[in-house]
């Protein structure tokens, strides 16, 4: 199991420590038995490096406004209200945290979601997925990577191969769903080995795996990195993923009003996250040691994240459509996704939100000193303004995939050249399908790209 990381300016309380604090304060702010001057403790479980989840973890962390929401609601009923953060690489050792009673609300992935839910009925610990942080429609958060010098360039090329990936996560979830529209068994033509992303990642460096199916951030930080390329693209499954919200239903009904003042700063978290999505990428990479271009290409105006805590109805369905694979993997049994799916707290700590402006789309290009990114009509407009520019003032350009839609990094992408027309692709397959379908277009290399620039 993973430790958990709590920074220094808010002390982690040991758990029989926290269990006293609770018990001797009664239960918090919604329960008359608090007396004056107690303490009541909230424990967020969250994700650092799962950047989609910024708006429930690291950048709500930073932003400090679950911190307000709460001192204001002690001013009212003098209570004392205390959060501690406990961050982790993956969901599993937060639904385990949940299900011990340790940790009351956390953020994760769809298929941790998933077994959270499952987990939480089989121990009598329910827990209840009240919002979502990041999603994509796509599917396009989860990716396959290969080394820089593999030949693969299809996932069957991948058959008799070794594959690291986190079983159980939605990047797992990709994995088996991807190898199975490709022909391949995931049981049986693949070797698939369970490793956290750090210890994959890793191990595909070392030539120990031959690929590596992850979840945001990975893939585009090992792609930025140049120390692995794209293979597969998650968009291309056309199911939705996300992360979410989940708290412990003891918690939401005993302290209701907390788990709101939650939301309402997870609400404000990601209006700030869109109105400064710069700076914020900024914060969390350095909260995180991310590269700001890689918490950017995910995060960002038109990153391949889109943060809105709505639980829409497609991301419910595609919970639905999760609960098979899990299943047929022996993670879960059977999962009520609709009793597990609540509303109600979104909506009493939202009344009155209008809804979200659709976020800016086209290429980008991050130039060094800006606080703004520019945003273009066109792949060639974006190549002439990196010629006018010059490659020493970029931080990043960003492009989407022609067929996906997929974001990606400009100079990590794989090229068409159709004519004189520059077309982007995450990876060879998609680049390759286009040429068989467009006599005379040929893939060239970045630098041939932007001789392309008008």
């Amino acid at each position: 199991m993973a430790r958990p990381r709590s920074g220094p300016a808010r002390p982690l309380l040991a758990a029989p420590l926290l269990a006293l604090a609770l018990t001797a304060t009664g239960c918090g702010g919604d329960d008359a038995g608090a007396g004056a001057g107690g303490t009541v403790t909230v424990t967020v479980g969250y994700q650092s490096k799962t950047i989609n989840t910024v708006t429930a973890g690291t950048l709500l962390r930073s932003l400090g406004y679950f911190e307000q929401e709460l001192a204001a609601r002690g001013r009212k009923d003098g209570v004392h209200y205390k959060v501690v953060w406990q961050d982790y690489a993956t969901g599993a050792p937060i639904t385990a945290q949940m299900t011990a009673g340790k940790i009351d609300i956390g953020s994760m992935g769809d298929f941790p979601l998933l077994i959270n839910a499952a987990r939480g009925k089989q121990l009598h610990r329910p827990t209840r997925l009240v919002s979502v942080t990041g999603y994509n429609l796509t599917g396009a958060l989860n990716t396959v990577l290969v080394p820089t010098g593999s030949d693969a360039r299809t996932l069957a090329d991948l058959k008799g191969k070794r594959i690291s990936t986190s079983v159980g996560s939605a990047a797992d979830g990709t994995l088996v769903r991807a190898l199975e529209r490709a022909g391949l068994d995931p049981a049986e033509d693949v070797s698939k080995l369970n490793q956290q992303p750090a210890v994959g990642a890793s191990a595909l460096q070392a030539g120990s795996v031959d690929a590596l199916s992850q979840f945001v951030a990975w893939p585009g930080l090992l792609a930025f990195q140049g120390r692995a390329k794209a293979l597969y693209d998650g968009g291309e499954l056309r199911l939705p993923t996300f992360h979410g919200v989940t708290v412990r239903e003891e918690f939401a009904q005993r302290r209701p009003g907390l788990l709101e003042d939650f939301l309402r700063a997870q609400v404000k978290a990601t209006d700030h996250l869109r109105a400064h999505p710069v700076q914020d990428a900024e914060a969390v990479a350095k909260a995180t040691g991310l590269p700001a271009e890689v918490v950017y290409l995910y995060n960002g105006a038109a990153g391949i994240a889109t943060f809105d805590p709505a639980l829409r109805p497609e991301l419910v369905a595609a919970l639905k459509q999760d609960v098979p694979v899990l299943r047929s993997a022996k993670l879960v049994g059977d999962v009520d996704v609709d009793a597990f799916v609540d509303p109600a707290p979104l909506a009493r700590a939202t009344a009155g939100r209008p809804a979200a402006a659709p976020s800016a789309a086209g290429p980008e290009l991050w130039v060094r000193g800006e606080p703004k990114t520019r945003t273009y009509p066109s792949t060639s407009a974006l190549l002439a303004a990196l010629a006018a520019v010059g490659p020493d003032r970029v931080r990043a350009a960003y492009v989407a995939d022609a067929t996906t839609g997929t974001r990606w990094f400009a100079d990590r992408a794989v090229w068409v050249a159709d004519g004189r027309t520059p077309v982007p692709f995450v990876t060879a397959a998609h680049a390759a399908a286009y040429v068989a379908a467009h006599p005379g277009a040929r893939t060239v290399d970045w630098d041939a790209v932007r001789r392309l620039a008008p």
